[in-house]
Order: structure tokens, then sequence, then C-alpha cells
């Protein structure tokens, strides 16, 4: 077959990687203009691998294929170089968060550290290179896939006997386009993560970081909201993150340049209820309001006092921020944020200060908005053509998962077995 794989990120490499020097002829479209400015933001940003059953996607992945699919990328790195951790391996530290009413996840996590990625990235590309059935075209926008009745026309023009669509959350303009006109493909599309990057020093939570590198909890709030920790950096840095249409925040950590803080991104889930049918759309405008306050191509920062008591911040004590100054405006997050997201992660951060004192310091650092997207839980049975893999079906929100994704649906392209529930 003729196949087109929309986007190169983690969930096209598991498809590759699976279909590389098979009998169908592959051709891979990303927009960016080559492998150095690819925007894989899910892969090229901290390099975080983790094997857990407990997060990751809203499918069931072996274990085994999760940590097949870690050794693959850490192979690819010149040294083998990684920092790795058990998030509550330890029974004492499990109890600890579970009596303040915390619900810790268990993991196993493999860091590579964004100064490695570019050649991790690079490494795979090459690898892909050489098969004879891979073709790569970049700075190629795909805007638009119709099916037609012996295949799918990528933008009106090329025909392919099936297309995979592999572009990840950024890539919400073209998975909304295929909605409105194929609405029977969304399964589920209530859910969408609003909350903040918070920053604070290394020795604040020293301990935690070297007893499992990332700790990731739940908490239900007094709101009814479930909150939880994501993305832990120790010795990391903020940064943004580009949505074409509007900024966030994120965070990442080196292997090699360390700052004197730690961030991670405290998440309210909000499952709405019909009608409503946007979870992208109501997260982007959040987002672009946050914007719209911070002035173009910044995000807000406050105190965490501040951030308590909605004042706009003015000026910052002993905690300085690792955002480039550029990339921030001191304000106040009340005048974009929903009083009950800021409930919940206030009542979050002062549970937590109960078993790690010092996170609800008057100083810590307090960004938004930071966002994540489950994007809507698309049905893969519906078309035998026109497959979605990776965070934008809605069924990954990881690396290792989307990879493993990837995979599965090449292994049942392989079978000829189009059917599969994935």
């Amino acid at each position: 077959m003729r196949i087109a794989v929309i986007g190169f990120g983690a969930a096209a490499i598991g498809l590759l990687e699976r279909l590389k020097d098979s009998n169908h002829e592959l051709h891979v479209f990303e927009k960016s203009n080559d492998i150095y400015s690819s925007s894989i933001s899910g892969v090229r940003s901290d390099g975080k691998l983790f094997v857990s059953n407990e997060m990751g996607g809203e499918i069931y992945i072996d274990p085994l294929l999760q940590r097949r699919f870690v050794d693959y990328y850490i192979n690819f790195t010149e040294k083998r170089e990684v920092e790795t951790g058990f998030s509550f391996a330890s029974e004492e530290y499990y109890r600890k968060f579970y009596e303040k009413g915390f619900l810790p996840i268990s993991s196993q996590f493999f860091h590579i550290g964004t100064d490695q990625l570019k050649e991790v990235l690079y490494n795979i590309y090459n690898q892909f290179g050489k098969s004879r059935n891979i073709k790569f075209h970049f700075s190629t926008l795909i805007t638009e896939l119709k099916e037609v009745s012996d295949g799918v026309l990528v933008n009106g023009t090329e025909k392919f006997d099936m297309a995979v669509v592999a572009v990840g959350r950024s890539g919400h303009k073209l998975i909304n386009a295929l909605i409105m006109s194929s609405p029977q493909i969304v399964r589920n599309n209530t859910k969408v993560d609003l909350g903040i990057r918070y920053e604070l020093p290394n020795h604040i939570v020293d301990d935690i970081n070297r007893e499992m590198y990332e700790f990731k909890v739940k908490y239900k709030s007094r709101t009814g909201y479930m909150v939880r920790t994501f993305c832990n950096n120790p010795s990391g840095f903020v940064v943004t993150e580009n949505y074409d249409d509007f900024i966030t925040v994120n965070g990442h950590a080196k292997m090699h340049l360390k700052s004197m803080n730690t961030n991670f991104a405290i998440l309210v889930s909000l499952v709405l209820t019909e009608p409503f049918n946007d979870p992208i759309g109501y997260g982007s405008y959040v987002a672009k309001l946050s914007n719209l306050l911070a002035g173009e191509g910044k995000v807000i920062l406050q105190t965490y006092s501040h951030f308590k008591e909605s004042k706009r911040t003015k000026n910052l004590y002993r905690v300085q921020p690792t955002l480039e100054p550029d990339k921030y405006i001191l304000g106040d997050i009340n005048l974009a944020f929903p009083r009950r997201i800021i409930e919940s992660i206030i009542d979050f951060i002062e549970n937590l200060n109960t078993v790690i004192p010092g996170v609800a310091n008057n100083d810590n650092l307090v960004y938004a908005p930071e966002i994540k997207f489950y994007s809507n839980r698309l049905n893969n049975q519906v078309s035998s053509r026109l497959k979605f893999i990776g965070d934008c079906s809605g069924a990954t929100r990881s690396i290792i998962y989307a990879t493993a994704h990837g995979y599965l649906m090449a292994e049942a392209i392989e079978a000829n077995n189009f059917n599969v529930d994935i």
C-alpha cells in the first residue's frame, strides 16, 4: 500500500519502526522545514520516558512493549546516559502522601534531557532515511484529508491508499477540520486540564527529587475537581510552548546544564457534560485570554502569595525565574482563570505543603497558562482508510504510549486488520 503519514513525532516513529523495510510505501509529511527545526514538541522537550499502567493514555500498553521503546530511544543517545527514578517505590513515601489525602502514582522514569534530544531525533531520522520505502516531505503543511472511493486525497491533489494522522496535540486545526466533515469519528470530547507551572528552589524538594526524580500525585480538592502534578523537572527550566495562535508555559530539564530551581505543572482536570463538546476550544480560549493580558508571545508570572490574594505581582523576592525575561510579564492570573480552577490549585498547594514544607512559600512562582489538551477521543473503527495515532487520537498523552500506539497500528496494518479497536 501507499500510505501517507501526517506528522513526524513519537507516534509516527513507532509506526515507521514497525513498517520500515516492509512492502508499504510510506510518505511522511512534516510542516517544519527540516529535522533540525521540527516541532516534535512531545519528543523534543525534556525527553521524559516512563513505564507505567497508571498514566500515559486511555489504552492498555504492555509494560514489556513500553520498556522496549524506552530502550529504543536511549539507544539513540551517544553514551546511553540517562537519569532514572521510581515514583513511590518507597512504602514510607507512599504512606506519607496517602495519609494526607493524595493518591500517589507509581511509575519508573528514564530522563534523557532536552540537550540530548536533538541528537536522538536526528539519529532516528537518519535511520529511517536509509529505508528504501520511507520518504520524508518537510515544509509540507497538510490542511485537508478527504476520503474517496479508492483512497485518501491529501491536500486535494495526491492520492494514497490510506492516511495515518500523527499530528499530536499541536495539530488540532487539522483534527478539528476532519471532525467537522466527519463528526462520527468522535467518541468522547469533554475533558481538558487547566493549570499552572509552579517553580520553587531545589532545596525545598531535594529529598523527594533524590528519592524518585519525578513525583506524580492526584488530589481531590474541596471544589470537587481532581488536581494532579505533571512533568516535574529537578534543577530544570521553565519554557514557553507555541501553539500557533496562542502561547502556553511548559518545563524541561537538561542532562548537563542545571538550574537552582525545580518546576512542575499543577493541573485541574475538567470533565464537562453536554452540550459542551469543544475542550480544545475552551482551553484555547483561556490561553488566549491569558496571552491578551500578558502581551504578544508572553505568559503571566505571579508570586504564590499574590496568586492566593488576587493581587498583581510587581516585584519578585528570593525565587528568581528560569524563564527568559522577555517571555513573561508580572501580572495577575486571576484575571484570566475561572475562580474554581484557582481555588482548586490553592487547595492542592496548601495540602501539599503539609507533606513537603516550603511548597507554599509566599515567593514561590506561578506561571500561566499551562494547559494539557486531551484531544477528542477518536474512533479508529469508523474508517479503514483514515487512522489516528498518538496524542491527536486522544488515546495517548506520553512519548512512550504514543510511540507504542503507532507501533500497534502498524501491526494492524501489516495484519490487514483495519477494524482493530486502538
